[in-house]
C-alpha cells in the first residue's frame, strides 16, 4: 500500500497571501518527511484551495449589479507557480458552482495555460440537480479535449454531483473555511488482492482485508495526529479508496476477479464490488472523501484489458458505482463525441448521486481522432492503453433538455 497523495487544504485569498502557502510549504516538507520515515511511499503532493468562483469573488468589485469577468486564468497562473515553488505537485482550484453559470466556460482557457492545476464543475446543490450545470459540464469536456493531441487534458477536470468539500482526490478536492488541513489519499487495491487471494472462506478474506486496512490506518492516523499537534493543520482523515495502479497486482479489477467473477464485465461484477465495498466500510478509521472503490479504466490493468475485450462498457461502470464507488473515471471515448452525449451520461451520473445519497464524479475523456475500438496511446506512468469505449446517448429532448434545477430526494424506507 501506499500513499497517493497527502493533500493539504488552505485558503490563500486572492491576491495570493504568500505567508499561507509559505506555511503550506513548510507543512508539506515535514508531512512527506515524516510519513515516509514512517515507511510509506508518498507519491504525490496536492494542495486544494476554495471553489475558485468564491476565492475570487471575495476580491472582485462589482458595477450596476453586474460582476467584472474574474481572473481564473491569472489565478490558475499565479497559484501553480507558488505552489510548485514550495514543494507541491498538483493543484485544484475546485468546482465551478451553479450558483454563477458563467464561470464554467472559463474553464478550458485556464487548463490549455496550466500543466498541473486541476478544475470540476458541481452538478449539483443541496437543493437538487441544474440541468444548466450538468450541460455546461458536457461544453467543458467537449471544449478542452483537443487542447492536447490525445485528449489528456481532461484528466485535469471532473463532473461533481454530491460531492463535499475535504476529499483528498483529485479533481474532487477543495475546501471549506479558513483553517489549514490536511488529509490522505491511499493506493490500496493491492490489499484487496491480497485479502482475496489465500483465504479459506469469503468471511476470512473480508476478515483480512478489514484488518489490514484497519492496521495501515492505525499509523497513518498515529503520524497525521502528531503532524497536527506539531504544526497545526487539522487533520480530517483518510480517504481508503481502493485506487490502483496499472499493474495486475495493484488493481480493483484483479480484486473483483479473486472474489470469483470470472471477467469483470460479466454478470457477477456487481456483487464483487459491492463485497469489496461492504468491506471496505467494515473497517474502523476516521474517514473522509469517498472511501469507495475506484474504477479507472486507464489506470487500472484488469479494467482496461476487459475494456478493450468488449466485455466492460460505460454502463456497466455506471451500475457498479450504484454499490460502490466514485462514479465514471478516466474512461477513453471517440474524439466526436457531441457535448449533447456528453450531457446526457452525465445526467444519469448525477441522478445516481442524489437518489441514492452518495458522491459521485465524471472524468470522461474524448481522444480527438480515435473512432470507438481504437487503442489509445497515452504515456503517461499512472495509464495503461485500452480501446475507445462506445457512448450510447443521444442529445436529451424535452424536459431534460430544459434549464430548470429539479429536486430528486433519496428513496425513504417505508
Amino acid at each position: 500500500m501506499k500513499i497517493r497523495s497527502i493533500t493539504t487544504f488552505i485558503d490563500p485569498s486572492w491576491p495570493l497571501q504568500t505567508d499561507i502557502l509559505h506555511q503550506a510549504g513548510e507543512f508539506i516538507d515535514q508531512a512527506q518527511l515524516i510519513y515516509q520515515q514512517t515507511g510509506y511511499e508518498v507519491q504525490t503532493v496536492r494542495l486544494a484551495v476554495p471553489p475558485f468562483p468564491i476565492l475570487l469573488r471575495g476580491s472582485i468589485a462589482t458595477h450596476s449589479g453586474h460582476e467584472n469577468k474574474i481572473p481564473l486564468t491569472e489565478l490558475a497562473q499565479a497559484l501553480e507557480n507558488t505552489a510548485v515553488s514550495f514543494g507541491y505537485s498538483y493543484v485544484s482550484l475546485g468546482p465551478a458552482l451553479p450558483d454563477y453559470l458563467q464561470d464554467y466556460a472559463l474553464i478550458p482557457e485556464a487548463l490549455a495555460a496550466t500543466k498541473n492545476v486541476f478544475f470540476a464543475g458541481q452538478m449539483t446543490t443541496p437543493d437538487g440537480i441544474s440541468l444548466p450545470a450538468v450541460r455546461l459540464c458536457a461544453q467543458v469536456i467537449h471544449r478542452s479535449a483537443p487542447l492536447s493531441p490525445d485528449g489528456f487534458t481532461n484528466l485535469r477536470f471532473a463532473a461533481l454531483a454530491n460531492v463535499p468539500p475535504g476529499s483528498p482526490f483529485f479533481p474532487a478536492a477543495y475546501h471549506a473555511g479558513s483553517s489549514p488541513a490536511f488529509a490522505l489519499a491511499t493506493e490500496a487495491a493491492d490489499l484487496a488482492v491480497e485479502a482475496f487471494s489465500g483465504a479459506g472462506s469469503l468471511e476470512a478474506a473480508r476478515a483480512g482485508f478489514v484488518k489490514a486496512i484497519e492496521t495501515h490506518a492505525s499509523r497513518l492516523c498515529q503520524t497525521g495526529e502528531m503532524l497536527a499537534s506539531r504544526t497545526g493543520f487539522r487533520f480530517n482523515g483518510i480517504d481508503f479508496s481502493l485506487a490502483p495502479f496499472p499493474d495486475q497486482a495493484i488493481s480493483i479489477g484483479e480484486a473483483m476477479e479473486r472474489i470469483g467473477v470470472p471477467a469483470v464485465g460479466l454478470h457477477g461484477s456487481l456483487a464483487a464490488a459491492a463485497i469489496l465495498a461492504e468491506t471496505l466500510d467494515r473497517a474502523n478509521f476516521p474517514c473522509v472523501g469517498f472511501s469507495g472503490l475506484f474504477l479507472p479504466v486507464l489506470e487500472d490493468a484488469v479494467l482496461a484489458a476487459r475494456a478493450e475485450e468488449g466485455m466492460l462498457t460505460v454502463k456497466d461502470l455506471l451500475l457498479y458505482s450504484a454499490v460502490c464507488g466514485t462514479g465514471l473515471d478516466t474512461i477513453p471515448l471517440p474524439g466526436d463525441t457531441s457535448p449533447e452525449a456528453l450531457e446526457a451520461v452525465l445526467l444519469d451520473l448525477a441522478v445516481l448521486a442524489q437518489r441514492l445519497d452518495k458522491p459521485l464524479t465524471a472524468r470522461l475523456m474524448p481522444v480527438p481522432g480515435k473512432a470507438v475500438g481504437e487503442k489509445t496511446g497515452f504515456d503517461f506512468a499512472f495509464f495503461v492503453n485500452s480501446r475507445i469505449l462506445s457512448l450510447d446517448a443521444q442529445p436529451l429532448q424535452h424536459f431534460l433538455a430544459g434549464d430548470e434545477a429539479f429536486v430528486l430526494r433519496p428513496r425513504k424506507r417505508r
